[in-house]
């Protein structure tokens, strides 16, 4: 299945709509929040994602009943592998190594995963400067002792 871009109002619709799975206009129109779009510039919107391939139409008498086909999951992941694609050269060990120096995520996160962080960081270069983020107490004595030596030397 390909899956197409959207548009920044398009997805903020689509979260809507994959709430809601199954719906009509009038259920878009009821649940979407303050303030609320008029009701063909959502019109527009539907037939732009049926095109698109996110929603499959089914014609009941006189209105339409909508259906999300792309599941929320898929897009989600197709996002992510354009990210990863575009800029972290599809390497996933360079989008965790950007998460942690950004602190979007922590040791502890890691360790949820039964990810031992500290060999790692050992190891592998790109990830010396998360010594200082996940490790910042181990970090802060060994900066200290090294002071105690300059200091030392100097005299």
């Amino acid at each position: 299945m390909k899956i197409n871009h959207l548009t920044s109002a398009e997805e903020n619709l689509m979260r809507l709509l994959w709430k809601l799975g199954s719906f009509y206009l009038k259920d878009i129109m009821e649940q979407h929040p303050e303030p609320k779009p008029h009701q063909n510039t959502v019109s527009t919107y539907l037939k732009i994602l049926t095109e698109k391939g996110y929603l499959s139409t089914v014609k009941e008498g006189r209105i339409f009943r909508y259906q999300t086909i792309v599941p929320v999951e898929e897009y989600r992941k197709f996002l992510l592998i354009q990210l990863s694609d575009h800029f972290f050269s599809s390497s996933g060990k360079e989008i965790i190594s950007f998460m942690i120096h950004e602190q979007l995520i922590s040791a502890d996160d890691l360790r949820d995963f039964n990810i031992d962080i500290d060999p790692v960081l050992k190891k592998e270069p790109e990830f010396q400067y998360a010594n200082e983020i996940l490790n910042p107490k181990k970090d802060k004595k060994k900066n200290k002792d090294k002071k105690k030596k300059k200091k030392k030397e100097k005299e």
